[in-house]
């Protein structure tokens, strides 16, 4: 009880204060965004992706947000994964507290929505974070060709040797490490393609002739495709 009452004085005290002007969304580095010589090309596949979907989010409330790029993104999410919003004393990582956070803040994109709704945004929502976010991490990490060419050199590529091969080694044992939990590991890359051609074929299929997946506009759910 008295949990639920400390989180729900902490939602008040967020809902009370203005959205700051100094809000800042930090990421890893994309490529040629440095544009120096010692340029990295950092980000991969599934963090890039999500990423998109904070900043397209935000555009979407038009809330006036900064990017910062670091190297270390990752490591300074307060979750371990990227990207994470700073806003006044507040600092919340991934897309969906960042979405529930910005929400608190009485912007959101679905409260046009009804009930049945809003239940079938959030169903395709999962449908996406399950299969996309799980082919993505599958493909950077499981397909060993992708792995080795790409994944591993960039994502080790801001740190020193020998610091950068433990890093991405870890990273990619951490990675196969969860898919395993979520049955995925075991799949083959042919099942992936086809697991993620299935969830195209459904959100085109609820997307239509339309611009948007709801009629009412933009809802998290385009934000995150």
């Amino acid at each position: 009880m008295a949990s639920l009452l400390a989180d729900a004085a902490i939602s008040q005290k967020i809902a009370s204060e203005p959205w700051p002007d100094d809000v800042c969304l930090y990421q890893p580095y994309k490529s040629n965004e440095v544009g120096t010589a010692d340029s990295v090309q950092q980000v991969l596949l599934p963090d890039n992706a999500q990423c998109l979907a904070v900043q397209c989010y935000l555009q979407m409330c038009g809330l006036p947000f900064r990017t910062v790029l670091r190297t270390n993104a990752e490591h300074m999410s307060p979750s371990g994964k990227p990207p994470f919003l700073r806003a006044g004393p507040y600092v919340i990582s991934e897309v969906e507290p960042i979405i529930k956070f910005v929400s608190t803040k009485g912007h959101s994109l679905s409260e046009k929505l009804d009930r049945p709704q809003q239940a079938e945004m959030k169903a395709y929502l999962a449908l996406v974070q399950g299969t996309l976010g799980n082919a993505e991490l599958y493909i950077s990490w499981c397909d060993p060709t992708t792995a080795s060419e790409i994944s591993r050199p960039r994502y080790s590529s801001p740190y020193p040797w020998p610091l950068n091969t433990v890093l991405a080694y870890r990273k990619q044992w951490d990675v196969q490490n969860q898919l395993k939990t979520l049955g995925w590991h075991t799949k083959t890359l042919e099942e992936v393609y086809d697991e993620v051609d299935n969830c195209c074929k459904a959100l085109a299929q609820r997307l239509g002739n339309h611009h948007y997946f709801f009629k009412q506009g933009p809802t998290e759910l385009d934000a995150l495709v």
